[in-house]
């Protein structure tokens, strides 16, 4: 019997373009489950169901293997997730269509060049038509911004210092018109956007990022912002920059993923201005320890960081180690706490850590919706030790 508001497994398919076989197999991977089992089996899905199922196929067009779409989509069962993700599906349409001209691009100039007998260099020319690193770069940046915006996003929805990170971060920070500004590792430029009204005129800032794919993605989202930004792909181990260039460096999260932390805090002082200032922002060892017990409670196995970031630049060591390279060094905290009410959210940041969290909870997604919705039923409170290191310039 057809159930009102829904479509039988053939309408659905009809509906999606493609085969049952396709939808079946989707089910029976775990990939795409219906809505409604009927008691003798039939399967129904819902518009909610077409438009999961039209962000699978639009990964797989961008080339993605079905065990990758089946960890990227695993935090999009529910509605709360939907415009996000089609906000990033844009943001890789706009990145292919940006890689796709570099090559035409390439291959027009190549064509001018043979015509023109003159040498061609084929081996940048494969190198940049490599399709097989471009999907892998896209898949990247794809799961970058989405973590991004999950982490960002549970602490702005539940965080009870109304504040907000980034207005505090932006204070600390204390720009002034005319200064020379370097943003190391700026990810989504929130620091920006957020405090937008704030930024003083005048004021030169450089935003920069290891990761090409995310420059792009910010240059676009920055387009608005009516202030001096440029815009740098930049390993914090090597900044592209001449000595004593900057009034000011920030590096927000970002020392605890560097290899070479006395490289970095070098490089740093050598493009700081003597008297420029260095802000950077860390954890403390007791930083969402709550998040951490919970996933354990649900499998022993999960670890949500392979490292204790804190470990390697934290609060607790953090000012020895910039006391090498500057004077001046305090640590200020940014008094709050989480008292989570949605599991939707608390389950979209699980997702997000750099952990084994994945291969443990996406075949058993339904069973840790429910176990983190009874954890949540009156509320989850976490702890959140974390504040910015600042120093000066010796």
């Amino acid at each position: 019997m057809k159930k009102e508001g829904f479509y039988s497994s053939g309408e659905f398919a009809k509906k999606a373009h493609v085969t049952k076989k396709t939808i079946r197999y989707y089910d029976e991977h775990n990939i795409l489950k219906p809505s409604f089992v009927s008691d003798s089996g039939a399967r129904f899905y819902s518009d909610e169901d077409f438009a999961r199922l039209q962000q699978i196929l639009f990964l797989k067009y961008l080339g993605f293997s079905l065990a990758d779409i089946k960890e990227m989509t695993v935090r999009n069962s529910d509605k709360h997730f939907f415009s996000e993700s089609l906000h990033m599906q844009l943001g890789l349409i706009e990145e292919k269509i940006e890689q796709m001209q570099l090559i035409k691009t390439a291959l027009v100039d190549a064509s001018k060049a043979v015509k023109q007998e003159k040498n061609v260099d084929w081996s940048k020319m494969m190198q940049l038509v490599n399709v097989n690193e471009m999907e892998h770069k896209l898949k990247v940046q794809y799961q970058n911004s989405s973590n991004i915006s999950a982490r960002i996003n549970l602490h702005e929805e539940f965080s009870k210092n109304k504040q907000g990170w980034f207005p505090w971060l932006f204070e600390q920070c204390e720009l002034k018109s005319g200064e020379n500004v370097l943003e190391l590792g700026c990810g989504d430029a929130s620091l920006w956007r957020m405090n937008r009204e704030k930024i003083p005129e005048k004021i030169n800032v450089i935003l920069s990022d290891i990761s090409d794919g995310m420059i792009r993605d910010v240059r676009r989202s920055m387009k608005d912002i009516e202030n001096d930004f440029s815009f740098e792909v930049m390993d914090a181990h090597h900044i592209n920059a001449p000595d004593e260039s900057f009034d000011i460096v920030i590096a927000n999260h970002v020392l605890f993923y560097c290899e070479d932390l006395e490289k970095v805090c070098s490089e740093i002082k050598r493009v700081l201005k003597p008297g420029g200032r260095f802000v950077g922002s860390t954890y403390g060892n007791a930083h969402m320890k709550e998040i951490s017990m919970l996933v354990s409670d649900f499998d022993s196995r999960i670890v949500l960081s392979a490292d204790r970031l804190y470990e390697k630049f934290g609060k607790q060591n953090g000012g020895k180690i910039l006391e090498k390279f500057f004077s001046d060094v305090s640590w200020s905290e940014y008094e709050d706490y989480l008292e989570v009410t949605k599991p939707e959210s608390l389950i979209s940041y699980v997702l997000s850590c750099h952990g084994n969290q994945n291969r443990f909870i996406v075949d058993r997604y339904n069973d840790f919706v429910s176990f983190v919705k009874k954890k949540t039923k009156y509320g989850f409170d976490v702890t959140k030790e974390a504040g910015v290191f600042r120093a000066v310039k010796k």
